[in-house]
């Protein structure tokens, strides 16, 4: 290989002459000026002064070079962004948290023209505003265009309208935006997969699940007949269901129809077979109730198993019923009830909400406990024997309700009551969880807001047993 043919970092160092001249002319000089400076201190007036003003400022100089550069040594360095930077990928944790305190989390939806470009265009719009897109998913529709659904981390000072403006500048139009947080960043065939192993192990789970995978929406259960036995109106949806822009009707394995509202934003194909396939897994599947069971002892020594309950209980919940004072149903039912096995028999329905049931050793079931879906809200209730009143079943089953709520995502649950009922006035109070309180013509509502409650707690076990018309909690063992 010839010298032409290397590299330049490669070829070999040649001597230069002028370069030797160079330096041996910088040494007669350095050599002069020593000279000088000698002659001038040895020879001159002030000669001893000179050099010990030249000794101090060596050792300032020195002095403030060590404090400079201790003070430097422990900054991070320079954040490079070049390829070939190595430590450009492994940001520091201070660097990391940082730019996740600069930064929110949007969920934005727009629609634009089904044409090769308009993609692109937007993704230039938001990258002009540095705006980082994390997950992007697309909802084709029947009748040309496309609904677009991003996840972003946009600057924190970026307002949500500038952003929109931006979108619509770009081609997008009908745009949707909201605030996002960590849950979201999970990507959609993991939650989808996660809501479908919910489904598939609680037929209760349905409800919530479609709303968690549609969004913020309204769900109602509608049944195939009123409580007086006559057809209700808007049940008879077809198999394959029916989507009108906001509104999807699903037909309930079950019995009746599920409806889904979302006012705000149309439903895309997409979502509608999703939510169909949903409640299809579902109907495969037929009625389950997860069967887990607690055995608690009461204060007196009696033990009591708590359960989950559902339509098979119907008969001896009837049981419990007649043997319940007249006044014990009316502050249950708010007035007498007319036809408890068709009331009962929408309460024990998993499609409504989850019921629990408290038995006897003997299986003499003497507690109703019942958390209903009720469209965006969530109503708990209790009804207890009279005989097995002021006890503490009644405080152990609102606990293990309103944590059910909690893991369901729920921001508050309500009981409706009347303010002579003591008891449940001093089991939500026992709670420990801020309440409200509503007084209209003798009837109480109380709603306790869950959204300070992290999903994931502890709740409801850990918190305030304190209840003044109830005797301690009983103790829980399996």
């Amino acid at each position: 290989m010839t010298d032409r043919n290397l590299a330049p970092a490669q070829r070999p160092h040649r001597h230069h002459w002028r370069r030797d001249i160079v330096e041996l002319a910088a040494l007669f000089c350095a050599v002069a000026v020593a000279d000088a400076i000698a002659n001038l201190v040895v020879h001159g007036p002030r000669g001893p002064i000179m050099l010990i003003a030249s000794a101090v400022a060596l050792l300032v100089t020195a002095a403030f070079h060590t404090w400079w550069a201790r003070r430097h040594s422990h900054a991070p360095p320079p954040q490079s962004t070049a390829p070939s930077d190595p430590t450009a990928s492994a940001p520091t944790a201070s660097g990391t948290s940082a730019t996740a305190s600069s930064t929110a989390l949007w969920r934005m939806r727009t629609t634009v023209r089904d044409e090769p470009g308009s993609l692109a265009a937007l993704c230039t719009a938001l990258a002009r505003n540095s705006v980082d897109i994390l997950t992007l998913q697309t909802h084709p529709l029947p009748e040309g265009g496309t609904v677009d659904e991003f996840l972003l981390r946009a600057p924190q000072e970026l307002p949500s309208a500038d952003l929109s403006r931006a979108i619509s500048r770009a081609g997008g139009h009908s745009t949707w935006i909201e605030r996002a947080d960590a849950h979201d960043l999970v990507d959609t065939p993991t939650r989808v997969l996660g809501l479908a192993t919910r489904t598939a192990l609680d037929a209760a789970e349905l409800p919530l699940a479609l709303r968690q995978l549609l969004g913020r929406c309204t769900i109602h259960s509608i049944p195939a007949t009123t409580l007086s036995g006559r057809p209700n109106a808007g049940a008879d949806a077809p198999v394959e269901g029916v989507l009108e822009t906001t509104v999807m009707r699903l037909r309930d394995p079950s019995g009746g129809a599920i409806t889904v509202e979302r006012p705000y934003l149309p439903f895309t194909p997409t979502e509608f077979a999703r939510a169909r396939a949903l409640v299809e897994l579902d109907a495969r599947l037929g009625p389950r109730v997860p069967r887990s069971q607690d055995v608690l002892t009461l204060p007196e020594g009696n033990e009591i198993t708590v359960r989950r309950a559902d339509g098979s209980d119907l008969a001896a919940a009837r049981a419990m019923h007649d043997r319940c004072s007249d006044r014990t149903l009316s502050l249950r039912y708010h007035g007498p009830v007319a036809d408890a096995d068709r009331y009962l028999g929408h309460l024990l329905s998993p499609r409504f909400g989850r019921t629990l049931a408290a038995t006897t050793a003997s299986g003499k079931l003497v507690a109703l406990g019942h958390l209903l879906w009720d469209g965006d809200e969530t109503e708990v209730a209790l009804l207890i024997e009279d005989d097995w009143q002021r006890r503490g079943i009644g405080s152990e089953l609102l606990r293990r309700l309103i944590s059910m709520a909690v893991e369901a995502g729920c921001d508050s649950v309500y009981a409706v009551t009347q303010a002579a009922n003591t008891g449940m006035v001093a089991a939500m109070r026992g709670l420990g969880l801020p309440l409200d309180y509503q007084i209209e013509e003798g009837t109480l509502v109380i709603t306790a807001r869950l959204d300070a409650t992290p999903v994931g707690s502890r709740l409801p076990y850990d918190l305030p047993r304190e209840l003044p018309h109830e005797q301690p909690a009983p103790r829980r063992h399996r």
